[in-house]
């Protein structure tokens, strides 16, 4: 038996204000809690300094944010699971998120995402704000990739706290809100649960 490998995970986001970025963050400490290797990266801001500046909290959160890395081809060939963050626009996957993914044929033709766990988190302004049908929008594509789609499902405590959503941590951040700590408690299991399956498929193809 060889020695168990730590998975190696990619948590890939975009946040406007903010709440994405505070869940793909938990969910990045929850995976590296349960022994992965985590590169946490925002993908491109597309929108133009107009509409930032338009609202503040966006414009805030877009000058905190430099300092994390953009997301790259290379992260999504080095990791070899996936965690996707964004806001829900219109109860679909914002274009910034759509245009890094659309950007990837060449990796899916090569088999880059075939059989890789991948998992994925939300937000909306309202509880029903379209976060459910945004991840299952978002979950379509992951289809095409050939990748295993990794949910929380109801499978701890945590998920029924943060509202009880088995297709992903979902946050409705009303006027603003950041996610409270059940919220953030249900990312960070995602993160562990995420981890736990992959180094079993990983370890287990090793073994």
């Amino acid at each position: 038996m060889t020695t168990a490998v730590p998975p190696k995970i990619a948590v890939v986001y975009y946040s406007a204000t903010g709440s994405v970025h505070h869940l793909a963050q938990a969910v990045a400490e929850g995976a590296e809690k349960a022994g992965a290797e985590v590169r946490l990266r925002r993908v491109a801001e597309l929108a133009p300094d107009a509409a930032i500046d338009s609202n503040p909290a966006w414009r805030a959160h877009v000058d905190a944010t430099q300092g994390v890395e953009l997301a790259s081809h290379d992260d999504l060939e080095w990791a070899d699971a996936y965690a996707f963050g964004t806001p829900t626009r219109f109860g679909n996957v914002a274009s910034q998120l759509k245009q890094f993914i659309d950007g990837t044929g060449g990796l899916w033709q090569r088999g880059v995402f075939a059989d890789k766990p991948t998992t994925a988190f939300v937000s909306a302004a309202n509880v029903h704000g379209g976060n459910e049908s945004t991840l299952l929008a978002l979950y379509n594509t992951l289809y095409h990739w050939g990748s295993l789609i990794v949910p929380p499902g109801y499978t701890d405590q945590t998920v029924y706290a943060a509202n009880g959503n088995p297709y992903g941590t979902a946050h409705a951040s009303g006027a603003g809100e950041l996610p409270g700590d059940n919220i953030l408690d249900a990312a960070r299991y995602q993160g562990q649960r995420l981890t736990g399956i992959t180094a079993r498929l990983l370890n287990g193809a090793r073994d």
